[in-house]
This record gives structure tokens, C-alpha cells and sequence, in this order.
């Protein structure tokens, strides 16, 4: 049996490039102000305590630039599926292998074309 990560992935799922400079700086803003709470994300409820932001005010987070959640979840798995491998990204991430091939019905990497000059 495969020790799961908390959120009931079986591995660790690294963070893109833009991901984590976002949340370095994040975590540099917050380093001087010594935090009580260790989430990143505290609220003015939640800042004194050690309990995370709850899901409705997470949920409401990226409202200001017109995106839904589902929309950030569903789109996050885009660049890895057509970049590495879609079944290793799958069990990566927890989803079926037929859910990683979603991603790629739009998708055609140039660099795995035929060329002119290539044989038949």
C-alpha cells in the first residue's frame, strides 16, 4: 500500500514554475511578521490560530480576476500531460489515465510531428 500525501494522492505532486514563485513570495512576505498560523493562507479569523482559512473563503479567492476554482484546478494539468508522459502524470495526481487524455485532444507537440525529411 502506497503511503498517500495528506490530500489522498499517492506522491507528492511537484508545483510548476509560476506556482512556486508565487508561493516563495508568499512565504518571504510572511517570514517577517512571524505567524502563529503555519498555513498560507490566514484570514483575520484564522491569523491568531493554528486552523486553516475554511473552504467558502477559499473558494471565493481568485473572484477578483473572474475565475472560478474548478477552472484553476482543470486547467493545472495541462502543460505537464502534453509535456511528460499523461498516464505518469495521472497516477501522479490521482486521476484516471482516461482523465490525463482529456488534456491532450487539443494538443499536437510540434517536435513529435514527422518532418519532410523523414523516412517513412
Amino acid at each position: 500500500m502506497l503511503n498517500p500525501t495528506p490530500d489522498g494522492r499517492p506522491h507528492p505532486v511537484p508545483l510548476d514554475p509560476t506556482s512556486r514563485a508565487v508561493l516563495t513570495r508568499c512565504l518571504n512576505h510572511r517570514r517577517p511578521q512571524h505567524p502563529r498560523n503555519p498555513h498560507i493562507i490566514a484570514t483575520k479569523v484564522t491569523k491568531t490560530g493554528r486552523h486553516p482559512a475554511s473552504a467558502a473563503y477559499l473558494s471565493h479567492i481568485p473572484d477578483g480576476c473572474g475565475l472560478a476554482p474548478r477552472t484553476v484546478r482543470s486547467t493545472r494539468p495541462v502543460d505537464p500531460v502534453n509535456t511528460m508522459n499523461p498516464n505518469l502524470v495521472a497516477v501522479a495526481i490521482g486521476i484516471d489515465p482516461e482523465a490525463a487524455m482529456i488534456y491532450l485532444a487539443d494538443h499536437v507537440d510540434p517536435t513529435h510531428l514527422p518532418t519532410a525529411d523523414t523516412p517513412a
